[in-house]
């Protein structure tokens, strides 16, 4: 089956282009081979192609430790380029997942913007264990020397938790995200996000993504970030978010609470893998 090597700051996929074939069967032994960097062809998530009735293509994702999950932004944008090539135009095209139908088109710059929805803030949307204000959560973790405050919460597709910090290069990312990660606190397990604010307008963002570990760009905790941000009233409504593997501008617009990714993507390589299915 044909796949696609592909990038958004640096976060990348194996996706393969399922659409001829139903939908793609794989196992969680099967995705975390593909995902392994060593002995398969190496990624973060392993994404599917798919026909939809909904949208132009259905988006599955699974995550490198062979979990499926429901939402993924800079896949999102991978896949909308993928689509907006076969068709020739800008869009937008409409890409079906399990978090919802999100819409893409390509800018004037050749990048990708994706309207990613509404975040979801109410506690049992995320979800966590109890019932409390999500812009603050009464939520701590022993960080050593290293101070953490209380994280803000919210849900992009996928939940989040976002820690602000005055200098994210210190931050214990390989230490606390899998603690935070796999704490009862988040039922469903969490990504956790350590922002750094240098102005209204930019963050300094890192990410200890669910079922992956650390990323060098992930494109709903930059979103889930930059919400976090305003509601503590750290930032405006539009801010560049800088990743190890690029910047994203987030957009939560006021007008209608959604909030829109724009980005890079960048298509490594083609190829063949049979027997993926």
């Amino acid at each position: 089956m044909r796949f696609f090597k592909m990038n958004g700051c640096g976060n990348d996929f194996v996706i393969f282009d399922a659409r001829a074939h139903g939908a793609l069967q794989l196992s969680k032994d099967q995705a975390r081979a593909i995902a392994d960097r060593e002995e398969g062809v190496g990624c973060d998530q392993v994404i599917a192609i798919e026909r939809s009735i909904r949208g132009d293509a259905f988006m599955r994702i699974w995550n490198a430790d062979g979990g499926e999950v429901t939402a993924c932004g800079n896949a999102s944008r991978c896949v909308a380029s993928i689509l907006l090539d076969e068709r020739g135009d800008d869009g937008p095209v409409k890409i079906e997942t399990l978090a919802g139908v999100l819409k893409a088109e390509r800018t004037t710059l050749g990048q990708i913007t994706v309207d990613m929805g509404s975040p979801l803030l109410k506690w049992e949307e995320i979800p966590i264990a109890r019932a409390m204000d999500t812009e603050r959560l009464d939520y701590e973790v022993d960080a050593g020397l290293f101070h953490l405050g209380h994280p803000g919460a919210c849900n992009m597709g996928n939940p989040h938790a976002v820690f602000f910090v005055n200098d994210v290069k210190l931050a214990p990312v390989a230490v606390i995200g899998p603690r935070v990660e796999t704490d009862p606190f988040f039922p469903d397990g969490v990504n956790v996000g350590f922002a750094q604010i240098l102005s209204p307008e930019r963050i300094k963002l890192r990410v200890w993504e669910r079922g992956v570990g650390e990323t060098k760009a992930c494109g709903t905790g930059a979103c889930a970030a930059v919400v976090a941000a305003h509601r503590a009233g750290l930032t405006s409504r539009t801010v560049t978010v800088e990743l190890e593997g690029g910047d994203l501008v987030i957009e939560w617009k006021a007008s209608d609470d959604r909030v829109l990714m724009t980005g890079p993507v960048e298509l490594e390589r083609v190829g063949d893998l049979l027997g993926a299915a």
